[in-house]
């Protein structure tokens, strides 16, 4: 499935939903991902993930089927 079909899925299940405890839970994912609190994360890992994730945004990502068969050896 790729990202935009998730986030619809993900979409509609949030706009299904009557649970306050699920719509709390999400909130609060995405808080904690606004406040950007990466702890004592080094600058460099903070910045390859905010990359990875834009390559992801973008499509340019792999299956991670296709990303263990590649680096099996070393897993």
């Amino acid at each position: 499935m790729d990202i935009q079909a998730e986030k619809i899925e993900l979409a509609k299940r949030l706009l299904d939903t009557e649970d306050k405890n699920i719509i709390d839970a999400i909130k609060s994912v995405f808080e904690s991902f606004d406040s950007e609190e990466w702890g004592d994360l080094p600058d460099k890992v903070i910045t390859d993930v905010k990359e990875s994730v834009k390559q992801i945004d973008m499509g340019q990502g792999i299956q991670h089927a296709q990303a263990r068969e590649t680096y099996k050896k070393w897993l």
